[in-house]
């Protein structure tokens, strides 16, 4: 049950900055890297990744996980370490000079799953290496499954 639990955290986590931006539009989008360029001309994180998201996942999650049964520490926690995956992901992406939002198999999936399994789920319920791999694989194929209705429903925005 805790897996099961800790997988809905996830998409918790990934899926309220997204719902956020669906009904908000782009009030309250300020970019968490305010718009700076690195020295490759790309920008840090990239225009999607706001304040307002990292905000609506940390609340979210943090909510979800006391309704759960878990304390509202581990909703935050899981919600920190998501968002720091989802900003690696980003950071590395832009490195690659790939467009916000633009589609990256496992790099788009993987540090959201794999960081809050690693330093929540084994320290706080206790996860194997097995229980932290399965969390991703199923992570990320629910992440697949996903994404097409998501994009077809305007909810994920195409690569800009």
């Amino acid at each position: 049950m805790a897996i099961l639990a800790f997988i809905v955290l996830l998409l918790v986590a990934n899926g309220a900055p997204l719902f956020t931006a669906y009904f908000l539009g782009p009030h309250y989008a300020a970019p968490i890297d305010g718009g700076r360029l690195l020295p490759d001309g790309n920008r840090l994180f990239g225009r999607t990744k706001t304040w307002r998201g990292l905000v609506a996942a940390l609340f979210c999650t943090s909510f979800a996980a006391v309704f759960l049964g878990y304390s509202f520490f581990l909703g935050s926690a899981v919600a920190v370490m998501a968002m720091t995956g989802d900003l690696i992901s980003s950071f590395a992406k832009r490195r690659q000079g790939l467009a916000s939002s633009s589609f990256a198999f496992g790099l788009d999936q993987i540090p959201e799953a794999l960081l809050p399994a690693l330093a929540v789920g084994m320290p706080l319920l206790g996860f194997s290496l097995l229980e932290v791999a399965l969390v991703v694989v199923i992570f990320l194929a629910l992440e697949l499954v996903s994404s097409g209705p998501l994009h077809r429903l305007g909810i994920r925005k195409p690569a800009a």
